[in-house]
């Protein structure tokens, strides 16, 4: 039943109207003569407040609110991959089709295309019994996607009638299930409420890392398979950067990438790149498995809020196939600066610097639907979502609430440091403010697919960084000169961890991708350095014969090596470093 209200009061995002009596939270709206699209956020008697996702210019008190009878929903179904979406997922090519380049005020477009026709294939047979979450065929959406069409979660029974292989829309019925309820037809479009999380069985352990080939990232701050990482950092620093190589090379699947209240400039840069990015495991282009979200800063604030739950629920979808999904959100800072302009409105008590007091809740309800899980479904499938969240706090101030609040709620913190940036270190990770509480959990596979003294040898570099940092203080006061030769010989090895490992070139063909047994065996390389000066220098070797040695420079090219000729070239070089440290005595 469609329920008829009036406009009352008009502020910004934020319309009050009367006569809603019978609407539901989060029910989606059409809101004055232009049909904006918007949604109930309180209600209180006949009296609704609605948070409106477009543009507010323009209307008058009086002007008329109509219900839809249900949430803001996602389309999800073939035709979602390789699209770019705003924030309500509206794709914008075809809106860009329709009214050119500026979006026109309460357009109304399909969000994936009802008339294309896709091959269906079917993999379930008449008189099947399924469940939720069964796969009953597939469609070859992409060069690199086969998206598997599975029954809706809340439907179970016998199949009665299914489609032969051929060509079919989203919107046309492939399949009849003979329920409880009686027959419910099957399509391969789904809805589905962006506010509520899809179901799964069991999540589970996060014990399986997410290679991103980046050093950095992998060796010293792993983040898990269904895990939660931050990339807070100021302006400049790489984020953006490090987000493109995460989404590029990263162990997963399919990629949804939220650019979410980032600047037009910014935004534009990704539109114009990933398109162009080649796909490393296929040679196919990188959106054959990829699914943009674009909601820049100039676009209405309150689609900037629901933009993040948008990229969740597609993610949760893929995941439900038996994907592994990566979702990168850049920046859910500006989410939060969402989520407060819209509680100002509302006239609500503010927390500190004005946020929300439910800006940690509105947080962890994001970042806690990540998670390796097995899905529902007869078979057993295991999938992840892992979610890479940028933060851009004011002035790369730390301290401040979304950075803080993020940081109670995920395990990684990647800290980006403008000073190292400045130094064109990249990726500009700092190695002393940085942490992953996923080591301990990712240690068993990387003990199984590099060597058993992986922990050993990582803990042992991260020792000598925190002991460089000590031993700075003293150089800027007295010079390097006037320290020990031991610490002398700690300062050259933490220079090659620096700048011959943690430092990486994301525009390098062979540097850009580091798999995993080359970050173990060049570390365990710069290590080797360490143990076998140490030993040189008790035997009365001075520490400058120690750092003279040619060899270094082999180190120093290690990472430049292919990963076809770096087993026998790394070999080489640790025979190397044992002779000739061992001539010098």
């Amino acid at each position: 039943m469609i329920i008829e209200g009036n406009i009352i009061k008009i502020a910004g995002p934020v319309i009050i109207a009367d006569g809603m009596r019978g609407t539901q939270m989060y029910e989606m709206v059409r809101v004055g003569n232009s049909k904006l699209i918007g949604e109930i956020i309180e209600l209180e008697g006949d009296t609704a407040t609605i948070q409106v996702y477009e543009e507010t210019a323009g209307l008058k008190p009086g002007e008329k609110i109509e219900s839809t009878g249900g949430p803001l929903s996602v389309e999800l179904g073939p035709g979602i991959m390789g699209s770019i979406f705003d924030g309500i997922q509206r794709p914008l090519e075809v809106i860009k089709a329709k009214t050119g380049s500026f979006i026109e005020r309460g357009v109304d477009v399909p969000s994936i295309n009802k008339e294309k026709k896709w091959t269906f294939r079917p993999k379930a047979n008449v008189g099947d019994i399924v469940k939720g979450g069964d796969v009953i065929g597939e469609v070859q959406e992409t060069s690199a996607v086969l998206q598997k069409i599975m029954i809706p979660p809340n439907i179970e029974g016998k199949i009665t009638n299914i489609v032969s292989n051929g060509e079919y829309t989203a919107e046309e019925d492939i399949a009849e299930v003979e329920t409880d309820d009686g027959i419910k037809k099957i399509q391969m479009l789904q809805k589905w409420p962006v506010r509520k999380g899809r179901p799964y069985k069991e999540k589970l352990d996060p014990d399986v890392p997410l290679i991103s080939g980046q050093r950095t990232q992998d060796t010293f701050f792993p983040v898990a398979k269904g895990g939660s990482a931050a990339i807070p950092g100021p302006f400049g620093s790489g984020k953006t950067v490090t987000q493109q190589q995460l989404a590029k090379w990263a162990d997963a699947d399919i990629i949804v990438y939220v650019g979410c209240g980032e600047r037009g400039n910014e935004m534009t840069e990704v539109l114009l790149d990933f398109p162009e990015l080649e796909d490393p495991k296929t040679g196919n282009p990188l959106m054959d498995r990829t699914v943009l979200i674009a909601n820049t800063s100039n676009m209405p604030v309150a689609a900037r809020e629901a933009c993040v739950y948008t990229g969740i629920t597609i993610a949760e979808y893929f995941r439900d196939q038996g994907y592994d999904v990566a979702l990168m959100a850049d920046s859910t800072s500006r989410w939060a600066e969402a989520m407060r302009e819209i509680s100002g409105r509302l006239e609500e008590m503010p927390g500190e610097e004005g946020y929300p007091a439910y800006l940690a809740s509105r947080l962890a309800q994001f970042y806690e639907r990540a998670g390796r899980v097995t899905t529902i479904g007869s078979e057993d499938k295991f999938s992840s979502v892992s979610i890479v969240g940028a933060v851009s706090p004011p002035g790369g101030d730390l301290s401040e609430p979304v950075t803080q609040n993020t940081l109670r709620i995920c395990k990684v913190f990647w800290a980006l440091d403008a000073s190292l940036a400045d130094k064109r270190h990249f990726p500009s990770i700092n190695w002393l403010q940085s942490y992953s509480l996923y080591v301990d959990s990712v240690e068993n596979w990387w003990a199984e697919n590099t060597e058993s003294d992986w922990r050993a040898t990582r803990d042992e570099a991260m020792v000598l960084l925190q002991k460089e940092s000590e031993l700075q203080e003293i150089v800027q006061l007295v010079g390097p000169d006037a320290l020990p030769d031991s610490e002398q010989i700690t300062l050259e090895t933490t220079r090659m961890i620096r700048e011959d490992f943690l430092q990486q070139n994301a525009y390098d063909d062979v540097d850009t991708y580091c798999s995993p047994s080359k970050q173990y065996q060049m570390l365990k390389t710069i290590v080797l350095f360490q143990k076998e000066a140490v030993t040189a220098l008790e035997s009365g070797v001075e520490s400058k014969d120690i750092i003279a040695i040619p060899i270094k420079e082999e180190i120093g090219r290690m990472k430049y090596v292919h990963e076809n000729d770096f087993p026998t070239k790394v070999k080489e070089i640790q025979e190397g470093i044992v002779k000739q440290l061992g001539d010098l005595n």
